[in-house]
């Protein structure tokens, strides 16, 4: 049995405006096509719904069983299409983002706020990978989009600017360099580090730039975590390199102190990436034209004497 949503439509209509040719002028139909839809209906149905005579038309008692049905039956029609425009205009839907430490702890706690206040239907599934990795994952779909360092990642991405990254030197309180407005990092190879893991950005930049001094970069620990490590400068196993903004969630609680680093690499910028605009879903491009707005963002430089 094959039902026609017009028909059940023109049917509700009958009904509850009490002819046939008043629903087909509600519904905008001619009245003999209306009726014929109405006959067709009830062969459908293999019922009679209607009870024609020279005085009109009367509904029998299946015409009445059939109104709650039919009504059903379009509102879930109704509902499919509101949810079905929700994912074509990007309400509805999920993105898969993966991204590097540094934008989930300094940007995309505020930016995913802000977002999902003004798309609550649309679900972000975040994954903290390294670049290198986050690179792969949009280039294969693992990822819709991906937050990483700029850097090149090969021709198959579209990198769209995302915000400014400053890394500084962490040092305890009462450390040598910890007076100091600004240093070179060469000033700072004279002291042991606590390093991040390797195949971080940060690992790989630190051994370039002491390879470039022409000096050894002294690994006395390495962790995984930005918490790890501030606890480990804190209880003086070595200095340490962070985003700036990272490293002000720890310096209060744990008496530590931040140092610019007076270096050009110590500026970085944080971009996104996707295979292409074209190909992204609507909640998805949404998300990525959201974080975007969020490129005009910078790092400000701290006050005189600021931690």
């Amino acid at each position: 049995m094959k039902l026609d949503p017009v028909s059940l439509r023109l049917f509700v209509a009958v009904m509850e405006e009490g002819s046939i040719a008043a629903a087909a002028n509600r519904e905008h139909i001619a009245p003999a096509a209306a009726s014929k839809r109405m006959s067709e209906l009830e062969s459908a149905l293999a019922t009679r719904l209607f009870e024609r005579s020279n005085r009109g038309t009367r509904s029998t008692p299946a015409a009445h069983a059939l109104l709650g049905l039919a009504r059903n039956v379009l509102n879930g029609l109704d509902d499919i299409a509101e949810q079905m425009a929700g994912f074509g205009t990007g309400l509805r839907g999920h993105v898969r983002v993966f991204a590097n430490i540094s934008a989930i702890t300094q940007f995309l706690p505020d930016d995913l706020r802000s977002f999902m206040a003004a798309a609550p239907m649309v679900q972000v599934h975040l994954q903290e990978r390294i670049s290198t990795a986050i690179a792969r994952a949009v280039a294969d779909s693992t990822a819709d989009i991906g937050i990483l360092n700029a850097g090149d990642y090969g021709d198959s991405l579209t990198f769209l600017p995302y915000c400014a990254d400053e890394l500084v030197l962490l040092v305890p309180r009462g450390h040598a360099l910890a007076r100091r407005r600004r240093v070179r990092f060469r000033e700072a190879l004279a002291y042991e580090f606590v390093g991040a893991h390797p195949g971080s950005a940060v690992n790989a930049m630190l051994h370039r730039a002491a390879n470039e001094a022409g000096l050894p970069l002294r690994l006395r620990i390495q962790v995984s975590a930005y918490d790890a490590m501030a606890v480990m400068v804190a209880a003086g196993l070595g200095v340490g390199v962070l985003p700036r903004l990272s490293a002000r969630l720890y310096v209060s609680s744990l008496g530590i102190r931040t140092v610019s680093l007076d270096e050009p690499w110590a500026h970085r910028q944080l971009v996104l990436a996707v295979r292409s605009i074209e190909a992204l879903s609507p909640a998805a491009r949404m998300l990525a034209d959201h974080l975007g707005d969020a490129s005009r963002r910078g790092v400000e430089e701290p006050p005189d004497g600021a931690p």
